[in-house]
C-alpha cells in the first residue's frame, strides 16, 4: 500500500512530495519486516489461542455476541450501547468494504512465502487486504460502547487489538492494514454513536443519564451538582 503511494508521488516530481515518497517507501519496509518477524517468530503457545480469537471475530460475531449480552443484562443502559455498538459495525463494514478496499486493491499477504507456520492458519479471505476489517470493526464497536461505559470501552479496545494482532499473527494481514483499519473504526464509531446521542429523544436522554448516575460507585457526586452548589453559595455570599 505504501510502496503503490509512494510510486504515485515520486511521478508527480517536486522535492517535498519526492521526500513523503521516500517516508513511504520506508514505512512499507517496517510494514512487511514487521510481519516477517511475526512469522519467524516461534509462540507455540500463543498460536491456537490467536488463531481460534481472529475465527471468532469472523463476519463480526465476537462484537455481536458481546452486543447481545449487553442488551439483555444491562438494562436500559446496555441496550442503548449494543445499538450504539452495532450501528457502528455495520457503518464501518460498510464504509471499508465498499469504499476503501475498492479504491486501494492491496494484495493479500503471501504467508507461504513469509514461513507463516500452517498451525496458525486461517481461511484466506478472498477480499483485498488493506485495511482489516475485522480491527476496523472491533474499534467501531469498542468506541461506541465507550460512549456510554467508558471503563468497558476501554476493555473492549484491548481485546480490539487482540483481535488486530490475531490477523497478523495468522498471516493474512499486513501490521499497517491492521493500524489503519483501527483508525478508521474508532473515527467511525465515535461519529455513529454522536449520531445516535444526536437523535436519541429528550426523554431517553434523560433516562441514559439516570442510569449513568446510578452505575457511579457509591459516595460519588455529580459534578453537574458540585457546580450548582458553588454556584449558590457564591450568590449568598
Amino acid at each position: 500500500m505504501a510502496e503503490q503511494l509512494a510510486e504515485g508521488l515520486a511521478g508527480t516530481g517536486g522535492p517535498l512530495r519526492q521526500h513523503v515518497a521516500e517516508g513511504l517507501r520506508d514505512l512499507g519496509a517496517v510494514d512487511l519486516a514487521v510481519y516477517s518477524a511475526v512469522a519467524d517468530t516461534p509462540t507455540p503457545s500463543l498460536d491456537e489461542p490467536l488463531r481460534r480469537l481472529s475465527n471468532a471475530a469472523n463476519n463480526s460475531g465476537l462484537w455481536f455476541a458481546i452486543a447481545a449480552a449487553l442488551a439483555l443484562a444491562g438494562g436500559g443502559a446496555g441496550r442503548r450501547a449494543a445499538l450504539r455498538g452495532t450501528l457502528a459495525i455495520g457503518a464501518t463494514s460498510a464504509l471499508v468494504n465498499l469504499a476503501v478496499k475498492s479504491i486501494w486493491a492491496r494484495r493479500r499477504p503471501d504467508r507461504a512465502g513469509a514461513g507463516v507456520p500452517v498451525w496458525r492458519n486461517v481461511r484466506m479471505p478472498a477480499s483485498t487486504s488493506f485495511p482489516s476489517g475485522h480491527a476496523a470493526s472491533g474499534f467501531a464497536f469498542a468506541a461506541a460502547i465507550g460512549r456510554d461505559q467508558p471503563w468497558l470501552g476501554i476493555a473492549l479496545r484491548f481485546l480490539a487489538a487482540a483481535v488486530g494482532y490475531s490477523r497478523v499473527h495468522t498471516g493474512v494481514h499486513y501490521p499497517g492494514d491492521v493500524v489503519v483499519g483501527s483508525l478508521i473504526g474508532e473515527g467511525t464509531g465515535q461519529a455513529v454513536a454522536g449520531l445516535v446521542d444526536r437523535l436519541q429523544p429528550p426523554r431517553n436522554r434523560a433516562s441514559s443519564s439516570r442510569d449513568q448516575q446510578r452505575e457511579q460507585p457509591p459516595g460519588a457526586q455529580d459534578p453537574d451538582a458540585e457546580d450548582a452548589e458553588d454556584a449558590d453559595f457564591g450568590s449568598l455570599r
